[in-house]
Parts: structure tokens; C-alpha cells; sequence
């Protein structure tokens, strides 16, 4: 059974040569889609209660602590509470985040090409989730509320509160490239010829 499983044991087994680069293209794939839906006005209500809720980012908003007053749905235009959101800078503010989002995104796929640019967007990459996934602290519409039902709160996530807990899996996959892009980069020249030399130099050196 073992000889009929070592040629596809040993494809997987050595898979990891394209699986790093398919991370990066595919972290580079969510940070340039969800950048771009920043720009649609859905999404920017979307992130609103993450936004207004966070002590890193509410200052952005004019109005934070009005916002629950103001949700819409997903697909519902509301005339009245897309003009809140104007004034109150949704819309400002995730131009600007998506904006970022794109930037990482392309830096980070430029890391299929440059050891230089991958390393940066590889970086930033793995430092955004940590600031994602502080909204299941700081944020508390990313856990089920307590409107009857026996469940809610810890360890209940909302359906935001779910979108958030994934970004472990960027978060992971972050680390694995920026590790990937560091490697390279020591690799490349002028690291490898510098330590080169240092070994030559211990090798040719006398005794004591």
C-alpha cells in the first residue's frame, strides 16, 4: 500500500516549493480585493462598529459614538444614513485604509520578483491582522448579543466576529513569507559574500 503512496507522498512532501510563493500570491489576493470593496460604500458601514469602537481608530470618525443609530444592511441603500456616514468620514476614512490595503497587497505580490519589496509587504502583511483581530477586544458587536437566547457573548462570535478570528490564518501566513523573504534577502549578495569571506578567513587562520 506504502509503494503505491510514495510518488504522491513525496509530490506533497516537496510541495512546500510552490506553496510559499501561492501564499504570498494569495495573501496578495485578499489584501487587493478587500482593498478595493474599501472604496464601495457597503463595506465602509461595514467596518464601522470596528472602527468607531477602537481606541486606535475612532478618532478618524466625527461622530463614533453615534454610529449604531445609523447601521444599514448590507445591500440597503438609506439615503438619510449614507449622508451620516459622509459627515461623519466612513467614507474618508476607508478610502484611506483601502488605499493602504492595496499598497500592501501589491507589495507583498511584488515579493515574487524583488527580495527588497517582498520583504516590506511580507512585513506589513503580517502586522496588519494584529490589528484586525484587536476588535475581538475592543469591538463588542464581534460577539452574539444578549437578546434572549442563552448564547451570547464569549465564546459566541458574530458573523463579523467570525471574519475577524480568520485573520489568524493571514497572521500565519504572513509570518511564513516574511520568514521566506528574509531568507532570500540574507541569501542574496552582499550577505553570502560577506559570509564567504568569514569563512575563508577561519579556515586559512593558524592555530594558536
Amino acid at each position: 500500500m506504502i509503494g503505491y503512496l510514495r510518488l504522491p507522498l513525496s509530490w506533497i512532501a516537496h510541495s512546500d516549493r510552490v506553496g510559499i510563493p501561492l501564499m504570498r500570491v494569495a495573501i496578495a489576493i485578499v489584501f487587493l480585493w478587500i482593498g478595493a470593496l474599501k472604496f464601495a460604500p457597503y463595506e465602509a458601514d461595514s467596518i464601522t462598529p470596528f472602527v468607531a469602537n477602537s481606541p486606535f481608530m475612532s478618532f478618524f470618525y466625527e461622530h463614533p459614538a453615534e454610529y449604531k443609530a445609523h447601521l444599514t444592511h448590507e445591500g440597503e441603500l438609506k439615503p438619510a444614513e449614507r449622508a451620516w456616514q459622509t459627515a461623519n468620514n466612513t467614507y474618508g476614512f476607508s478610502d484611506g485604509l483601502g488605499t493602504l490595503e492595496i499598497t500592501i497587497g501589491l507589495l507583498t505580490l511584488l515579493g515574487v520578483f524583488s527580495r527588497r519589496w517582498g520583504i516590506v509587504g511580507a512585513t506589513l502583511s503580517f502586522l496588519t491582522p494584529f490589528v484586525t483581530l484587536s476588535f475581538l477586544i475592543t469591538t463588542p458587536d464581534a460577539w452574539v448579543s444578549a437578546l434572549g437566547d442563552a448564547q451570547h457573548g464569549f465564546p459566541y462570535l458574530s458573523g463579523g466576529g467570525r471574519l475577524v478570528l480568520k485573520d489568524i490564518m493571514l497572521l500565519a501566513g504572513g509570518l511564513l513569507i516574511m520568514a521566506d523573504s528574509a531568507r532570500a534577502f540574507l541569501e542574496a549578495r552582499p550577505f553570502a559574500k560577506l559570509q564567504t569571506m568569514t569563512a575563508s578567513r577561519t579556515s586559512t587562520a593558524p592555530a594558536e
